[in-house]
C-alpha cells in the first residue's frame, strides 16, 4: 500500500523511478511490470545500480534498520517509513548512521504537510495562543476491528512490540509536538488487546481482509488500543487515545490545543478547516484553507487537498534537500524518527509497569 503512495509522490515530483525491490525476485518482476520500471532481484543488485540516488524503504518494520543502514553506507540518500527500527536501540543506530553518512535521511511524518497544520504552527510561533494549558486528542481507526483481520503488523517479531501506538500514536505525538513546540517529557500509559487471537495469515495493511476460515490462529500480544497521560517539558498536561478497533473510524487523527489566549482543533479527516477558539461568545471561528496559507496550499479554497498532497509535498521537499544540500523547514528527518522510537519505548515501559516513565531526551 505505502510503496504505491511513494511511487505516485515521486512521479508527481518529476523524479524517475529507477526500479523496485519486492519481497522476492518474482514479486519484484511482477511489480516492475505493473509500474513500467526495472525489478531488482536483491538489495545488493539495487545498491550496485549507480543511477539510484535515493532509496525509499517501505518494507515491514523489522527490515527497516538493516536495509536503510545498508543504503546509507552505500552512499545513498534514504527515505524510511517509520519506525526506524523495532526498538529504540535500532533507531539510535540508524540515526547515527545517517549523521555519519551526511546524506538526506527522512521519515514520512507527512501530516506535518497539511497547510492548516503549518498555519497553526505559525500562529503559535507568533504568540497567538499564549502559554499552553492543555493538549488532548486521539487517533482512531477500525481496520483491525474484525477478529479475522490480521497482517504482519500483528506479529511483534515483524512489526515490533507495540502495534497501535507505534503505528499511529507515533504520528499523533509527532504532529502535536510539531504544532505546539512542546516536547513530551514523561508519560503514563495503558494498553489493551481486545482480540486475543487472530489468523496467522497476512493481509494488506488497512484492508481489514479476513484470514481463511480454517486458517490457524495465534495469540495476539500487540495492542489494539492505548490510553496515555503525558506531561511536556514545559509542564503542560496532555491526553491521547489510540485505537485500531473503533467502529466507523477510518483515519481520525484529531487534536485540540488549549492556550491562555486561544484554542485550536485540527481533524485530519477534515483538513480543509480548523476551529479556533477565543474568549467570549464571539471568539470562536472556522478558518478555511486557502492559497494564503503557505507554499503547501497549492489549490484555491473549495478545491480539497488531502493526504496524497501531503505526501507529494514531503517527497518534493526530500528531493529539494538532495538538490540544494539544505533541508526545507519542517522536513521530518531520522532525528525525528529516533524521537518517535524513544516515545514508543517509554510507552512500552510504562504500560508494562504502570509507572510514570521519562522519555529519553533527544
Amino acid at each position: 500500500m505505502i510503496a504505491e503512495v511513494h511511487r505516485r509522490a515521486l512521479r508527481a515530483a518529476g523524479a524517475e523511478l529507477a526500479g523496485v525491490l519486492a519481497s522476492t525476485p518474482e514479486r519484484s518482476a511482477e511489480t516492475a511490470a505493473a509500474w513500467g520500471t526495472r525489478g531488482y532481484a536483491s538489495l545488493e543488485e539495487l545498491l550496485a545500480d549507480d543511477s539510484v540516488a535515493v532509496v525509499h524503504v517501505c518494507t515491514p518494520n523489522h527490515l527497516h534498520a538493516e536495509q536503510a543502514e545498508r543504503a546509507l553506507d552505500a552512499g545513498r540518500h534514504v527515505v524510511c517509513e517509520k519506525p526506524l527500527g523495532v526498538s529504540a536501540a535500532e533507531a539510535e543506530r540508524l540515526a547515527a548512521a545517517a549523521e555519519r553518512a551526511g546524506k538526506v535521511a527522512a521519515v514520512p511524518f507527512v501530516y506535518r504537510y497539511h497547510p492548516l497544520v503549518r498555519e497553526l504552527r505559525a500562529r503559535r510561533e507568533s504568540g497567538e495562543f499564549g502559554a499552553w494549558h492543555l493538549i488532548h486528542g486521539s487517533y482512531l481507526q477500525d481496520w483491525m476491528l474484525a477478529p479475522e483481520a490480521s497482517g504482519w503488523r500483528v506479529a511483534p517479531e515483524l512489526g515490533g512490540a507495540s502495534r497501535a501506538f507505534a503505528d499511529i500514536g507515533s504520528h499523533w505525538c509527532d504532529l502535536v509536538e510539531f504544532v505546539t513546540g512542546e516536547r513530551f517529557a514523561e508519560l503514563s500509559a495503558a494498553r489493551s488487546t481486545v482480540v486475543a487471537e487472530r489468523p496467522a495469515a497476512t493481509a494488506k495493511s488497512f484492508s481489514g481482509a479476513a484470514g481463511a476460515g480454517d486458517a490457524p490462529t495465534s495469540a495476539v500480544t500487540t495492542e489494539d488500543a492505548a490510553a496515555l497521560l503525558l506531561r511536556t517539558t514545559g509542564g503542560t498536561l496532555a491526553t491521547a487515545t489510540v485505537s485500531q478497533v473503533s467502529a466507523g473510524r477510518k483515519n481520525r487523527l484529531w487534536f485540540e490545543v488549549d492556550g491562555e489566549r486561544g484554542s485550536a482543533v485540527f481533524d485530519q479527516e477534515n483538513p480543509e478547516t480548523v476551529w479556533l477558539g477565543g474568549a467570549g461568545p464571539e471568539g470562536d471561528r472556522i478558518v478555511h484553507r486557502d492559497t494564503v496559507h503557505g507554499p503547501y496550499s497549492v489549490l484555491p479554497a473549495g478545491h480539497p487537498q488531502g493526504y496524497t498532497d501531503c505526501f507529494n509535498a514531503f517527497v518534493a521537499d526530500v528531493l529539494a534537500a538532495i538538490a540544494t544540500g539544505s533541508a526545507p523547514e519542517g522536513l521530518p528527518t531520522f532525528a525525528d524518527g529516533l524521537r518517535s522510537a524513544r516515545i514508543v519505548d517509554a510507552f512500552l515501559s510504562s504500560s508494562a509497569t504502570g509507572n510514570w516513565t521519562k522519555v529519553t531526551a533527544s
